[in-house]
């Protein structure tokens, strides 16, 4: 007999077919293709079938957004995840950006069990269950719930307040062997992903906790193991384990088939086969999209209201080099975080290579397309080493190629883009001479009119995500923040842009970077 997994990770609220970036709109992923995928498989398949979302569903698309924060409704999006069979649901790290209230609330809308055994309130599963058994043509399946445990060094205090992150691989050592005496096979769901090459076990990022994927195939008794989180595309058998990772947005549906077979001992995986079935071809399941039809015509009205005007021009036409020299469009993000904090230093990222900046008129599109990301603001105490750290660790983000010309290091590339670990600041003139060895990199650095001294004192604002230390920004933790604006970073572009309707593209030209 064959047992087949099918799994999607990271969607993100990408229901529909599109990146927002304009109206109408029919683009090579979402979750309704991936259901139309999952149909297909179900009905070719030649047994049982069970179906697994692994987290990452209640934030990233403007959907997901205007759901959470303009109307509070967690359920204008998860009711399109209830149309598409899912068996069982796993806990993302982004499903705690809009708090532990709105993620409770948004679980009480799903009729599917969300399963999460590491993380803890009072020493009890906090959301969900830790597992859960299903039978299916007289075999038992038990699925494990795990989250990444990296969360705090992320999220917001407020937002996993009363809340433990249990190790990973310390919580499958204890739960797998006790799975096993209640069921004949035991799938772990995971959302978190490989710290490791899959071939060679060799580390390929630094061992944090925050991927534990390879070491949970180490694990005694793990029959498949469905990973998510760092948004890979990845399919085959580690250690003797199948595993996979299905992208991100919905472009892939994780397939893992387990053919068993009963002998007098049990029931035992005498094969298996990892694989992604591509959804781009797939044409959108109405029913999925019916059920937010409603919900997407109010969204695309609300992304098209106009916000504000720009004089000159904002617009992102090559993200590499809006990295290399400031941009208008970041010195405007930075512009709007030190008004927002009563700061006169600001650092913010290009958080991918999708945002295109501002046009002529900017709306709420524009805003929401490019700022990505529902952070709030930290103002950090930061001494001027703590500073000249940071900036050294942002200037690894560079290395040159063979040639002598600058390229982004490998590792903020692949297997995960990175750019948004690459801070670019205002209020500050730097220099970051990529020529130089790591961490001596920044060859000057003024405040004021002056060379920034080891001990000078300073506040800076940033996004609580690395405030928190977010990225492995070790000068930085929360330790060091001395106030906040709550108010998510894409309210505060809307509230900057009412109050004043015309904006200058503009650079001060406050850093470089140099090869």
């Amino acid at each position: 007999m064959q047992l087949t997994l099918l799994s999607t990770s990271d969607t993100h609220g990408f229901i529909t077919p599109t990146n927002y970036v304009q109206r109408d709109m029919d683009l090579p992923f979402s979750l309704s293709k991936a259901k139309t995928v999952i149909d297909q498989l179900k009905q070719a398949a030649t047994g049982p079938v069970l179906t697994i979302e692994n987290g990452d569903f209640l934030q990233g698309s403007p959907l997901a957004y205007y759901a959470a924060r303009v109307k509070t409704q967690p359920a204008l999006e998860t009711a399109a995840y209830n149309t598409v069979g899912y068996d069982a649901g796993i806990i993302g790290n982004h499903e705690f950006n809009y708090g532990s209230d709105y993620l409770k609330a948004a679980i009480a809308t799903l009729d599917y069990p969300i399963l999460c055994a590491n993380i803890l309130a009072a020493g009890q599963p906090a959301f969900g269950q830790p597992y859960q058994l299903f039978v299916r043509a007289g075999v038992t399946v038990a699925v494990l719930g795990l989250t990444t445990a990296y969360i705090p060094h992320w999220e917001g205090h407020a937002n996993i307040a009363g809340l433990t992150f249990a190790d990973v691989v310390e919580t499958a050592k204890r739960w797998v062997p006790r799975l096993h005496e209640l069921a004949d096979v035991v799938v772990v769901a995971y959302h978190g992903g490989f710290e490791r090459d899959l071939e060679t076990g060799a580390p390929t990022e630094a061992l944090t906790g925050e991927n534990v994927a390879y070491a949970l195939t180490q694990v005694p008794g793990v029959d498949a193991l469905i990973t998510g989180h760092q948004h890979r595309e990845l399919a085959g058998v580690v250690n003797g384990v199948p595993v996979n990772q299905p992208g991100y947005r919905g472009a892939n549906v994780g397939v893992i088939t387990l053919t068993l077979a009963r002998d007098d001992q049990g029931v035992h995986v005498t094969a298996a086969t990892a694989a992604l079935a591509a959804t781009a071809a797939a044409s959108a399941t109405p029913a999925v999209l019916n059920t937010v039809a409603e919900t997407s015509a109010a969204v695309e009205d609300w992304l098209d209201a106009p916000l504000g005007r720009v004089t000159g021009d904002m617009t992102i036409q090559d993200p590499a080099a809006a990295r290399l020299r400031e941009h208008p469009y970041i010195e405007f993000i930075n512009c709007v975080q030190q008004a927002a904090t009563g700061t006169d230093i600001a650092g913010t990222a290009l958080f991918n290579n999708e945002g295109r900046g501002f046009g002529a008129l900017i709306t709420m599109r524009d805003v929401v397309t490019n700022y990505i990301y529902p952070n709030t603001l930290a103002v950090m105490a930061l001494s001027g080493a703590d500073l000249k750290a940071a900036l050294e660790q942002d200037a690894e983000y560079f290395s040159l190629d063979d040639a002598g010309q600058l390229m982004v290091t490998p590792r903020f590339a692949e297997p995960k883009p990175q750019h948004y670990n690459y801070d670019m600041y205002d209020g500050i003139d730097y220099t970051l001479d990529i020529t130089q060895p790591v961490g001596q990199r920044v060859t000057r650095l003024v405040y004021h009119g002056a060379p920034v001294k080891a001990t000078d004192q300073l506040e800076v604002t940033v996004n609580q995500y690395r405030a928190a230390g977010g990225g492995n920004f070790a000068m930085f933790d929360p330790s060091k923040v001395i106030r906040e604006n709550q108010k998510d970073m894409t309210e505060l572009i809307a509230d900057y842009l009412r109050a004043n309707p015309v904006i200058t593209a503009t650079t001060d030209d406050n850093f470089r970077v140099q090869a």
